[in-house]
């Protein structure tokens, strides 16, 4: 089974027997994750290249599609297609942008009819996908489909592929009013890319012309022949990467193969994430704001992956966000490209055809971190101030030229930034900060700093700051918590001691930081900053097997970080025993690249020691490299290794740290079947 990130129940079966080895080895992973290209490919292909000559998709599509919710399950049909349909008008999506109610997989039967005609399945949809497509025609909105360029399509049942029957299949999903077309990869026998594609591109051309019903061409080969390169005179947009999955680190992932490919996109030709999984549950609403933001910010298709019929107003506020979506439709067409990555502090940025720039500090990390850039650095030219306006808050300031946050953990703040001469009107956009984390002992009072800092042209009056902790905590501030004014730059810091009671369990509790201020014309302004404190509870003396510990916080790249098993499926607990080269470890962690888990060391502790390799339960297969963190420092790393080599001793001196984090990175070549195992973990305090 293959490990990447995706709908693995779905995995692409490819025809090729070549293809089928690279695939299950993961290295058709690194060409998508791989540096920019180069600069004749630029040339080629970018954002000045070639495109469909049909002026259609010259904003990235957006619509729904029901296969992140759905799989090939019953209620996949036509009651759902139009329940969809009926909601994109209901609650505002259709006004919002989304245009397209796209069926995936398992919507025919296996068998073509005695004409080689592709059939509905009648059981999902009775009255046939001209109907469906009427219906969704009549409310304004537009109708997609799904099949592959291969014999057969992904699903095991085996539904028929468009491999040979690229002219009659195009015909069909003309005359039924199709206006957007999937084309998969499976069961490609090996032909070429390139061939199966283009002859889809013509057989479309072909049925437009005879049907006057134009098509929207979605190319998903999964990123594995670069399409980038050559696909923007093919289709109007190509997947980039393997399946998403709900989760934070498929989604993460995925966005971090597909940001490098920016030069490539432009109106009538985009980079394709995959779908979106806002609403599905995996994440929660600040993974899911990341999600959206990013995906507007990269200039992507917006596919809504969940079933709308049962998500939460959560979901529909995320995806009917106008703001952000303006972002993502913007006609310039520009793809946001990095402009710094350190520490897991993200700055993309977005030229808009308005002159302004759409900014994504991102937050990768599992802290709250400080994310900063320049209304220079971002493009824009000299001025006296600049108008910022927050695109989740829909609130607008002024500021002298920075662009700073202080972002939650995985979270993204969207703003977009303008030198319009109206930034006077605007009262100065202030940043809340912590200096510092927030690990607190129950029972013991710990010393916080809170800032509040005017980023404005213009002074920030009345600041005032407001800190509280849950019911029970004690929370009192040892310094001034307001100030009259506050110029340019300057900030209000307020310490402050917290005291979670005596007997709290361990775990994060929410802390709130408030703040009012005022601007020009005397208008109060609130804002808010969450926080998180992490009640801990210092090691024990003497040496501790840290599957016996309480964590901080994990992240892993595949299911949850396992105790004393190894890593195996998505889902907890379904590990196996800890083996390293055949031999087997009773105590352990069971992870899977990328992945770091953070215990509270209490600047108690000495050392960790552990022996470390890769599980055999994906035998020969994945590389990783291990590594130990003492409060920001790196004590140990390995270096790559394979499934080959035996445990090997990690020793590092983590004399003094607060906290002690345990990393596996991917060695380099993506995350397939990185399934590593620390095995026997000590901590020695």
């Amino acid at each position: 089974m293959r490990h990447l990130p995706t709908r693995t129940s779905r995995r692409r079966v490819v025809g090729s027997l070549t293809a089928a080895l690279l695939c299950a080895a993961g290295l058709a992973s690194p060409a998508v994750a791989g540096a920019a290209p180069g600069p004749q490919a630029a040339r080629a292909a970018g954002a000045d290249g070639p495109r469909l000559p049909d002026g259609l998709a010259l904003t990235p599509p957006m619509g729904f599609n029901n296969w992140n919710a759905t799989h090939c399950r019953a209620e996949f049909d036509e009651a759902m297609v139009k329940g969809i349909a009926d909601l994109f008008v209901s609650k505002g999506l259709k006004d919002a942008g989304y245009q397209y109610v796209n069926l995936d997989d398992c919507w025919a039967l296996p068998q073509r009819d005695a004409d080689g005609k592709l059939v509905p399945d009648p059981k999902r949809f009775p009255g046939g996908i001209k109907a469906v497509a009427d219906y969704v025609h009549g409310k304004g909105l537009k109708l997609g489909i799904y099949t592959s360029a291969g014999t057969k399509t992904c699903n095991q049942a085996g539904f028929p592929g468009a491999l040979g029957h690229e002219r009659s299949d195009a015909r069909q999903f003309a005359e039924w009013g199709v206006d957007y077309l999937k084309y998969d990869n499976c069961n490609n026998q090996g032909v070429d890319a390139k061939e199966r594609y283009i002859a889809m591109r013509d057989a479309l051309k072909a049925a437009s012309e005879s049907t006057g019903r134009p098509i929207v061409y979605s190319i998903c080969e999964w990123g594995e022949n670069k399409p980038w390169e050559w696909a923007s005179g093919v289709g109007h947009l190509w997947r980039t990467t393997g399946d998403i999955s709900d989760n934070w680190n498929s989604m993460l992932s995925i966005m971090k193969r597909n940001l490098p490919l920016a030069r490539y996109a432009g109106p009538g030709r985009w980079n394709d994430p995959d779908m979106l999984e806002v609403g599905n549950g995996g994440m929660t609403d600040t993974e899911y704001r990341t999600h959206f933001s990013m995906w507007s910010i990269m200039a992507a298709p917006l596919l809504i992956g969940s079933d709308l019929r049962k998500v939460s107003p959560q979901t529909f506020e995320i995806l009917g966000n106008k703001e952000v979506v303006a972002v993502d439709q913007d006609p310039l067409g520009k793809q946001g490209t990095v402009l710094s990555s350190t520490g897991g502090r993200w700055v993309v940025a977005k030229e808009m055809k308005d002159g302004s720039r759409a900014v994504a500090l991102f937050n990768e990390t599992g802290s709250p971190q400080r994310v900063a850039t320049t209304a220079r650095a971002v493009g824009l030219p000299q001025a006296s101030g600049y108008t910022l306006r927050d695109l989740w808050k829909h609130e607008s300031f002024n500021t002298a030229g920075a662009i700073s946050a202080t972002v939650p953990a995985h979270g993204t703040v969207l703003v977009r930034v303008a030198a319009d001469g109206t930034w006077a009107d605007k009262p100065p956009a202030v940043e809340l900060g912590l200096d510092g984390g927030a690990l607190v002992e129950a029972g013991k009072p710990e010393e916080l700093t809170t800032r509040v800092t005017d980023l404005g042209r213009t002074p920030a009056r009345d600041v005032r700051a407001r800190l509280s902790g849950p019911a029970g905590w004690q929370v009192k501030a040892t310094s001034p918590t307001s100030a009259a004014v506050l110029p340019t730059g300057k900030a209000l810091a307020t310490s402050w001691t917290v005291t979670a009671p005596v007997g709290t369990p361990t775990g994060a509790y929410a802390l709130d930081l408030k703040t009012t201020h005022r601007g020009p014309g005397g208008r109060q302004v609130e804002s808010a900053l969450p926080l998180t404190a992490q009640v801990v509870t210092a090691p024990p003396a003497g040496r501790s097997a840290l599957s016996d510990l309480p964590w901080i916080s994990t992240s892993n790249g595949w299911g949850p970080v396992e105790k004393d098993t190894s890593n195996g499926e998505s889902r907890a607990g379904d590990g196996n025993p800890l083996t390293i080269d055949g031999k087997v470890y009773a105590k352990g962690l069971g992870v899977h690249a990328e992945s770091d888990i953070a215990y509270y060391a209490g600047g108690a502790c000495e050392r960790l020691t552990a022996q470390v390799g890769l599980d055999d339960e994906k035998l020969l297969k994945g590389t990783v490299a291990f590594e130990v963190w003492a409060d920001g420092e790196k004590a140990a790393s390995t270096g790559v290794l394979t499934n080959q080599l035996p445990a090997q001793t990690v020793s590092a001196d983590v004399g003094g740290a607060e906290v002690v984090r345990l990393v596996v990175t991917d060695g380099g070549d993506g995350i397939d079947s990185d399934h590593a195992d620390w095995a026997e973990p000590v901590l020695s305090c």
